[in-house]
């Protein structure tokens, strides 16, 4: 199994040119937000958010896990969000994800958007890789039926 924590050692990272690296890691983390949120100005913000927060506490991440905290960093701010705007001119697909809840969401986001396995996933969330497949086997049946859940206001 290949990991997506580690980054060539020629690479930027938080720790020593951050302007270099959060150019390189942008267009990556801008379209995982984009997922998440629906939304383009909202996606921009969770990103540059997320890049905020790993510069504060660049000096305690390690060099070859920075991609790693970013991601981390990013879906649980995402987590913490509660936004009070809905998302302009989705697709059906993006519609169906935005209902998802947020757990089957992101999962499915890292999953087939990011492209990372079940543990990578686990490690991300902080929970089980049985709790990654249960919320990706949900999330996937509620997009195949429509059966999305209620959301509230």
């Amino acid at each position: 199994m290949t990991s997506t924590r580690a980054k060539s050692s020629h690479s930027p990272t938080p720790r020593g040119d951050f302007a270099a690296y959060a150019t390189e890691v942008w267009p990556r983390l801008l379209r995982t937000a984009r997922l998440l949120t629906g939304d383009a100005d909202a996606a921009a913000d969770l990103a540059r958010a997320a890049l905020a927060e790993t510069y504060a506490r660049r000096r305690r991440v390690p060099r070859n896990d920075a991609d790693f905290h970013v991601r981390r960093t990013l879906v649980r701010l995402h987590g913490r969000r509660r936004s009070t705007r809905r998302p302009r001119r989705l697709t059906a697909f993006g519609r169906a994800l935005a209902e998802l809840p947020v757990r089957q969401r992101v999962v499915l986001v890292l999953r087939h958007g990011d492209g990372l396995d079940e543990s990578e996933i686990a490690d991300v969330l902080g929970c089980s890789q049985g709790a990654v497949t249960s919320y990706a086997r949900r999330g996937l049946a509620a997009l195949r039926t429509g059966s999305l859940p209620e959301v509230g206001p």
